[in-house]
């Protein structure tokens, strides 16, 4: 595939591994935080090759999006007034009960989208109808569900709102540090390509960790392991950038704006993780009457996690897939118990489209 396979190069790749192995003194942990980055370390068995522990963080929006988001969508879903739009991957996604999938089967108007501005015009289209978007995501997302907002508000449509679930990576690293054992990370590059790596540099002077902005292909991730290592082995914590061909310092300084102008930095409650200050993106004041949860009046939900579920502790770092009693027998992607098993970047899934399979009675379950 054209401009592709070069970052693929098997010789390449073996010649980094050899390196890592050679620079590597011990076996440092290092989180990556990006779901599309940890399906191409487990597809390519790139943590089973390299002398360091890959830990995989909380890098799937779709997975941290709350239990009560979810229900707060299939709540709004199931009003006849409604058309209901989504990307694909959240429609899987378990709530308490219920996905939107199911909720579509039993009659709800949902419609999977690939713009939030599809949702503007069909809001445009369907006066008669209430048109809202789910607009979740970390800051690659945002910015397009942004100029949604603000190009409703520039055609005063009425009928359309979004349902936000915007979390912020920074804040997250932040939370992770506090309470992990993580010596460095691997950023990821499409988050950077709109924020920048600016947010970063105070984490890693704090923390004394680096922190390596890393792209999404083997030997992307192979180098920014590498980088990540050398810096430990040498005592520095600085942001380096791997990702140069599609990175900058400063990041989208347009697309920053339009997020500025529409949304305000929010405290945030993560899927399994729990309440992160500063760590998401709520619809600014002016804005308001966009919001669908005030809308709709669903505010006040409730919800539970299905108690086989160990996603928390997965998103966390601190335990893996194969840990789960649950893991390729109560929760498989036919039928997910937790967001990481359904969700395209969640770490279940990854774990189980590669065909790792459990060993054994994890120690927990032994005693």
């Amino acid at each position: 595939m054209r401009y592709l396979d070069e970052y693929r190069d098997p010789v390449l790749a073996r010649r980094l591994i050899r390196e890592i192995r050679a620079a590597a003194t011990r076996p440092w942990a290092i989180m990556e935080v990006c779901g599309g980055q940890t399906h191409t370390i487990v597809r390519q068995g790139i943590d089973e090759l390299v002398p360091v522990r890959m830990v995989h963080g909380p890098g799937c929006p779709v997975c941290v999006t709350p239990l009560a988001t979810i229900d707060r969508a299939l709540a709004i879903a199931a009003r006849p007034e409604v058309i209901f739009t989504s990307f694909g991957d959240m429609l899987r996604v378990p709530g308490s009960g219920t996905d939107l999938l199911s909720a579509k089967a039993r009659g709800a108007d949902v419609r999977v989208v690939y713009s939030p501005l599809d949702a503007v015009r069909l809001a445009r289209t369907r006066p008669d109808r209430q048109v809202v978007f789910f607009a979740v995501g970390f800051e690659t997302t945002a910015p397009a569900n942004a100029m949604a907002v603000l190009r409703a508000a520039a055609e005063r449509l009425d009928n359309f709102s979004v349902l936000v679930s915007h979390v912020l990576v920074p804040p997250a690293m932040a939370a992770i540090m506090e309470s992990a054992s993580v010596n460095a990370f691997l950023a990821a590059g499409h988050v950077c390509a709109v924020m920048g790596w600016t947010e970063y540099e105070p984490l890693a002077v704090r923390y004394g960790v680096p922190i390596v902005v890393t792209g999404f292909e083997p030997l992307d991730l192979l180098e920014g392991i590498l980088m990540a290592v050398r810096q430990l082995e040498e005592g520095r914590c600085a942001v380096e950038n791997q990702y140069a061909r599609a990175v900058r310092r400063t990041g989208n300084t347009h697309a920053q704006d339009a997020m500025r102008r529409v949304f305000r930095v929010s405290d945030q409650i993560w899927r399994g993780i729990g309440k992160i200050p500063a760590s998401g993106l709520a619809l600014a004041p002016e804005f308001a009457r966009y919001d669908a949860t005030l809308r709709f009046g669903v505010g006040a939900v409730s919800a539970h996690e299905h108690p086989a579920c160990i996603a928390g502790d997965v998103l966390r770092g601190t335990r893996t897939p194969i840990d789960c009693p649950a893991y390729g027998v109560l929760c498989t992607p036919r039928a997910p118990l937790g967001a990481p098993m359904v969700s395209a970047e969640g770490t279940c899934a990854a774990f189980h489209n590669a065909g790792r399979t459990r060993q054994g009675p994890t120690r927990q379950e032994r005693t």
